[in-house]
């Protein structure tokens, strides 16, 4: 174990991620990324070792009763058949106390056999105060007190683990957003920079401990970035450093867990062009580089296009760059395929509820965390319009799933307004919202649905994912010009745009409804229900084009040759 560990150079820390169905330690996009970006690492021989959290009471097990509303249930998973316990106990103080942490490890072994191990940190153990202990109950979950206790054991915590592990030979620290950015401050403080007054050495340990640091940003709003009163920080980390240090990096005013990642950190990027952009008007003066997000391919392809891809690529589960031959796959085999996979989502909608939607309509999916920006409900802006699409030009049944966080009021109330529109609606349209979104749904949504529809208030939309897991099984977007969109969409070939970027980049509601409204009836159902082949050119564009570029091998492949190698 130790002569494996002092093999691994790049550490890789999330809050989440989302590395199996049945490991519960994610709530979305985030920790889907980190968990396919994982994936990659051990294709492709990346020797990368994964820190996160041990969430033994996950996120939330979502439920929705019979007027609509979400039941936020805690989600108690059987750890232990999938982690195993490792030996090592690390500490550090927290609100005055020492607090000891254990760590589980899942391997994940890629496509060669190659691997990468993800490191699970758990206070829940008898060494600690009973409070303590709950620390790494929740996946974001608590007041702001508990957040500032989970960032400072994934991040001080998570580097002493690696430490205690063995983890010798480390040369990069990689943080995926800045909830673990303490661990840039545990880098310095392990280079013994306690006084103040010794600017030069101070400056020396700076520049070697940004040597050591890649952060990447994925939220593009200044209110989503975590911000922590010293008062707070003082009350839960004690002496651990000079707040007079800390200020330097972190802000005069707040800890500001982004910009202590964004002064300690020799490479930064965002994650897609416009995000990029976004990031560096947020961050004047930093150098901000972009790396659009993807998805692991092997992992998002469904079973149908499996068989597909082997009989006609071979090497593409390793080598998703030869996706591009999918334009030589006969139209009727991708039909053939992707057939098969709507039934399958047809029949889980089925058997919930007394559902009666047909394999024959035209099927939309929408699927992600529920909340305001993300416009869920936007579709439903002129209901009158939108059944006379449906009876004029063909019909339409939806398909909608996600969690709102359990704090977030709108984003339950737009579920209750989706929920009650199923209803409502039921004689001119089918409409179904499917409990608990995880990874085992979304994989069946994304392959299953003809069209993936996405509305983002922008420029709120850092990069998104879903749509690539879509056309990765030949399901086009029809999506606002945001985020990794505006990077994939080609108007008619990979689908289609709401809207367009307009100089000030700002959402408009009616606009965007309007523009959404045209696009299914004058192109997109048009095109499904009377050129069938025109339409399967699509499909295929979308795995030949969007899938061969939009995905985690060549995402670490950038990674390693801008980020890691310097």
């Amino acid at each position: 174990m130790q002569a494996e560990n002092n093999k691994k150079l790049i550490a890789y820390f999330s809050m989440e991620i989302g590395i199996d169905p049945s490991v519960q330690t994610y709530s979305g996009g985030l920790g889907i990324l980190a968990g396919d970006t994982v994936k990659s690492f051990a294709d492709l021989k990346i020797p990368a070792v994964a820190v996160t959290l041990l969430y033994k009471k996950g996120y939330l097990l979502q439920r929705i009763d019979e007027e609509g509303n979400q039941l936020d249930l805690p989600y108690d998973w059987e750890y232990e058949k999938f982690l195993k316990p490792l030996k090592v106990l690390v500490s550090l103080k927290l609100r005055g106390r020492d607090v000891y942490l254990k760590a589980w490890q899942y391997d994940y072994n890629g496509a060669s056999g190659f691997n990468v191990p993800v490191i699970f940190l758990d206070t829940d153990i008898s060494e600690n105060h009973e409070e303590d202990r709950k620390i790494t109950y929740f996946l974001y979950g608590g007041d702001e007190a508990y957040r500032l206790l989970q960032e400072a054991v994934l991040g001080i915590g998570g580097v002493r683990m690696l430490s205690g592990l063995g983890y010798d030979s480390l040369k990069k620290y990689h943080m995926n957003e800045g909830h673990s950015s303490l661990l840039a401050i545990e880098l310095l403080r392990n280079r013994k920079i306690e006084n103040i007054n010794q600017p030069e050495t101070l400056s020396d340990a700076i520049d070697r401990v940004r040597n050591m640091c890649v952060f990447t940003t994925h939220t593009p709003v200044p209110a989503g970035h975590d911000q922590f009163s010293y008062s707070l920080v003082e009350h839960v980390l004690g002496d651990y450093i000079s707040l007079d240090i800390l200020k330097r990096f972190a802000g005069s005013d707040k800890l500001n867990m982004t910009y202590t990642a964004l002064n300690l950190s020799r490479y930064i990027n965002g994650v897609a062009k416009a995000h990029g952009k976004v990031s560096r008007d947020m961050f004047p003066g930093y150098s901000v580089d972009s790396i659009t997000n993807g998805i692991h391919s092997f992992t998002w392809v469904s079973d149908s296009f499996k068989e597909l891809f082997n009989e006609y690529i071979p090497e593409w589960f390793n080598d998703p760059y030869s996706l591009r031959y999918a334009i030589s796959i006969p139209k009727d085999k991708i039909w053939k395929a992707h057939m098969k996979e709507k039934a399958k989502l047809i029949n889980l909608v089925n058997s919930q509820n007394g559902n009666k939607f047909s394999e024959k309509i035209f099927t939309i999916g929408f699927a992600r965390r529920a909340t305001a920006y993300k416009r869920p409900d936007l579709v439903f802006t002129d209901i009158e319009r939108l059944a006379s699409i449906c009876s004029l030009h063909g019909g339409m049944q939806f398909v909608f799933s996600g969690k709102a966080h359990p704090n977030d009021y709108y984003g339950k109330e737009l579920i209750k307004k989706i929920n009650n529109l199923s209803v409502q609606l039921r004689d001119k349209i089918n409409i179904v919202f499917l409990e608990n979104y995880d990874m085992e749904i979304a994989r069946q949504m994304v392959a299953g649905v003809d069209l993936w529809l996405n509305t983002p208030k922008r420029p709120n939309e850092a990069s998104g994912t879903s749509g690539m897991k879509a056309a990765h099984n030949g399901v086009p977007s029809l999506s606002i010009l945001d985020g990794w969109w505006i990077e994939g969409c080609i108007e008619g070939i990979t689908g289609w745009a709401i809207g367009s970027v307009a100089d000030d980049g700002q959402s408009s509601d009616a606009d965007d409804a309007e523009s959404l409204y045209d696009k299914l009836e004058k192109n997109v159902l048009k095109t499904f229900y009377r050129q069938h082949g025109p339409w399967v050119d699509i499909m295929r564009y979308s795995i030949a084009i969007n899938a061969s570029f939009f995905n985690t091998h060549r995402m670490v492949q950038q990674y390693v040759t801008n980020a890691y190698v310097y």
